[in-house]
């Protein structure tokens, strides 16, 4: 690998810590959306910085354009406080005013200057290695690399600071406040945190990927986790894996390094979206398979324990009373004999004891509604979900 590929790796991985760790509390929130605003809205910020110092490099540049992504989630909420609207709505009033704001400050003031729209939106990391930092004659690195880096590491600080109190008010407002923690000053705190990242990268990146970066990773640990911590160590992980994949991804098929990365993370997305042990799409349509037959059980255990008359308990007779297809009332009945429900002699249906006793529990439960009732005969009954 030549220096700019590993430089390259390197601004991605870092640029997609950087993203990783805000992006879990937007999730967590349920402001994903702001991310993507926030993304966009910075474009005015970014120019009115320019005209005043005439440099792009001017940490100025960050400062305002930081305010702008503040000034975003500002105007949303006081929108969305009115009632009138609610908060997508909120938000897609905002940014789009916002960046226009920037494009018509561009086209107006600035078509002779390097700060190209099309640039700003999609990134492209094979130029971040030679944007270089020079002090004093001497080359310290791509630019972008050291920006994130301090990025980086002002905001695993306040994370280390801060996780305590930032845990409670995402989990519970209320909380916050009992505990003397500002949810105000925290959510502001993040929102600034969020809007400086996202500056950071606004040139290496670009703002598509910035939000992809952002969500995506903390999206997918979401899937597969409930705890904080492992939350944003999975994050972590998944960013710097699509980083870095993504990398490659692009080299092998000569395409964007930016859209290969958000394609990367759209793809280990879709992958614990599916397989996911407890919150995957494979997993929940089987619980809910597991539940339907669940009901189905419990409906032909009632039916047996209402009816005495042989006809009503013949095998034939409840596939057509309970109007199952074959397969689904043959699956009922195996079920029921496999968890020694019911007894079969002469194709005649009959409840065993133990049939009987979680049928009148069952219907204890189903009129008191507690779930004490039925608690206890859960481990024996539901056997065959292992």
């Amino acid at each position: 690998m030549s220096s700019p590929q590993i430089e390259i790796q390197i601004i991605a991985a870092v640029v997609a810590v950087a993203c990783a760790i805000p992006g879990v509390f937007l999730v967590l929130r349920k402001m994903a959306l702001i991310s993507d605003a926030i993304s966009h809205s910075i474009l005015p910020g970014i120019v009115l910085g320019f005209f005043i110092t005439q440099d792009l490099n001017s940490p100025l540049l960050i400062i305002l354009a930081a305010l702008s992504g503040v000034i975003t989630v500002v105007l949303v909420e006081r929108i969305q406080k009115t009632g009138l609207v609610k908060e997508d709505t909120a938000i897609g009033l905002v940014f789009p005013a916002l960046f226009s704001i920037g494009v018509i400050l561009i086209a107006k003031n600035a078509n002779d200057v390097h700060l190209d729209v099309d640039a700003v939106l999609l990134g492209e990391l094979a130029f971040a290695p030679f944007d270089r930092l020079i002090m004093s004659g001497v080359d310290m690195g791509p630019k972008s690399l050291w920006i994130m880096g301090v990025i980086l590491l002002i905001t695993i600080t306040l994370l280390l600071l801060f996780f305590k109190e930032l845990k409670v008010s995402t989990f519970d407002i209320g909380l916050s406040s009992a505990l003397g923690f500002s949810p105000v000053v925290l959510h502001y705190g993040l929102m600034t945190i969020s809007s400086i990242t996202v500056v950071g990268a606004f040139e290496a990146v670009g703002a598509i990927l910035v939000v992809a970066l952002m969500i995506a990773p903390a999206a997918t640990a979401y899937l597969l986790t409930s705890e904080l911590k492992r939350m944003l160590f999975l994050s972590i992980f998944f960013g710097i894996f699509s980083a870095i994949s993504g990398y490659w991804l692009a080299h092998w098929l000569d395409a964007s390094i930016a859209g290969s990365i958000s394609t990367m993370l759209g793809f280990v997305f879709l992958l614990v979206y599916l397989f996911a042990p407890s919150k995957g799409l494979i997993s929940v349509m089987y619980r809910q398979k597991q539940q339907r037959t669940e009901v189905s059980l419990l409906t032909f255990l009632l039916h047996l324990n209402n009816h005495t008359e042989e006809e009503e308990r013949h095998i034939n007779h409840l596939r057509e009373h309970i109007n199952w297809q074959k397969i689904r009332a043959n699956t009922v009945v195996d079920l029921a004999l496999k968890n020694n429900m019911i007894s079969v002699e002469k194709e005649l249906v009959s409840l065993t004891e133990k049939g009987k006793n979680f049928t009148e529990t069952a219907l204890d439960y189903i009129i008191t509604n507690k779930d004490e009732k039925i608690e206890h005969l859960k481990e024996d009954f539901f056997l065959f979900r292992g």
